[in-house]
């Protein structure tokens, strides 16, 4: 009877110790899988992290004033381009040679010099320092440059005439000394020109001009 109370009694303590053992292997595994913190998880996270932003990057916003800067350089690039040819038909004049393709090219010349004021007027310079200054002076160049080259064609036509030209040289006439006075007028126009554009493009990194050049 004694042995069989001993079993009795050890029964419950032994349900006890495997249902510990049970809840301890519960727990056990939980913390093993549980939690939501695994490798994988942190992996993800960081790649998530270190991935690059697509947000767009903001781009600066023109400057105005190079922009005006820049339309009038190219302008000016082609503003001397019949100057070789002014030259050369203003010798041939003075020589008696080749008179009526001198006047043609002076012509030609002059319309060129007031193709470039036209030029001048479309475009928008409000933003240039001294702009007013600046596209008066030009206009007033080549304005006085197509005076320049009407007259000495004309001087042509004159030198072709009787008595024109005298031990192959030719007489200077009115329309020569009206040519002179208005190369005079450009020469200086354009002085000042090149002095307030030059002032633009050492700032804006653009092609500084001599005056001949203009």
């Amino acid at each position: 009877r004694g042995s069989a109370r001993r079993k009795s009694s050890r029964a419950p303590l032994i349900a006890a110790v495997v249902v510990g053992c049970a809840v301890l292997g519960l727990g056990a595994g939980a913390l093993m899988s549980g939690g939501g913190d695994s490798p994988q998880d942190d992996s993800k996270t960081v790649a998530s992290e270190s991935s690059p932003s697509t947000e767009p990057s903001i781009q600066a916003a023109p400057d105005p004033v190079k922009q005006q800067a820049e339309a009038l350089d190219k302008l000016l690039a082609d503003s001397n381009s019949s100057r070789s040819t002014v030259i050369s038909a203003v010798e041939d004049i003075k020589s008696c040679d080749n008179l009526d393709q001198a006047a043609t090219d002076l012509h030609g010349a002059a319309e060129q010099r007031r193709g470039l004021v036209t030029q001048l007027e479309a475009l928008t310079l409000d933003k240039l320092p001294n702009h007013t200054e600046l596209t008066s002076s030009l206009t007033d160049a080549w304005q006085a440059s197509a005076s320049a080259d009407d007259h000495y064609a004309q001087w042509a036509k004159q030198t072709k005439g009787k008595k024109g030209c005298k031990d192959g040289h030719a007489r200077t006439t009115s329309q020569a000394a009206k040519g002179n006075q208005a190369s005079g007028e450009a020469t200086a126009a354009k002085h000042k020109a090149s002095g307030l554009w030059n002032s633009i493009a050492t700032k804006y990194g653009l092609t500084e001009r001599a005056p001949t050049q203009l």
